[in-house]
């Protein structure tokens, strides 16, 4: 590693659920066969810490993408983002009494773009339950007061309205990635 290497958390969507299986260990070797370094998964949910020299997530998003599709033969979306702005989804965070009481229901969903405002509008209309959601440039904060699981609030439902692909990771998760990407 040396002072110019960035820090990156990556964001796989869809792995290791509903028969999409990856190893993390093979995720592993694909990422630093890339050239990513101190290269390290988080879970058995296809989140991933490292370190590169690249200043662009997005090109590092695509090469992900095409590396694991070749690799694994798996086509997923990545969702890359620099240290310093995982930290900002952290501080940003617009339900902290939410963090604190239950973190488990507290789900940021990492979005491809930032949606524009009429979208937003259009998702609020759409919940169907007691779920709250709150936009914050590429990110979605959502609680789901009675759990994800059984939810009408899908990620489906929300990749529709905001015109985007997203991928979700409950408060717990975001914490632990955060301070992996930290270190």
């Amino acid at each position: 590693m040396t002072a110019t290497d960035r820090a990156y958390v990556a964001l796989l969507r869809a792995v290791n659920v509903g028969g999409t299986v990856l190893k993390m260990e093979r995720l592993r070797r694909a990422a630093e066969g890339l050239g990513l370094s101190d290269v390290r998964t988080l879970l058995q949910s296809g989140n991933l810490v490292f370190r590169s020299r690249a200043s662009d997530p997005a090109r590092l998003e695509e090469e992900l993408q095409r590396t694991i599709a070749a690799s694994e033969g798996l086509a997923t979306d990545v969702f890359v983002r620099p240290a310093r702005e995982w930290r900002e989804v952290l501080l940003g965070n617009p339900f902290p009494q939410e963090a604190v009481d239950d973190p488990g229901r507290l789900v940021v969903t990492a979005l491809k773009g930032p949606p524009p405002p009429s979208a937003w509008t259009e998702l609020h209309a759409a919940i169907p339950g007691r779920e709250r959601v709150q936009g914050i440039g590429r990110h979605a904060y959502i609680v789901y007061p009675d759990g994800q699981g059984r939810s009408k609030l899908t990620i489906a439902l929300i990749e529709r309205k905001l015109g985007t692909r997203g991928t979700s990771r409950n408060w717990n998760t975001v914490r632990k990635l955060e301070a992996a990407a930290s270190e």
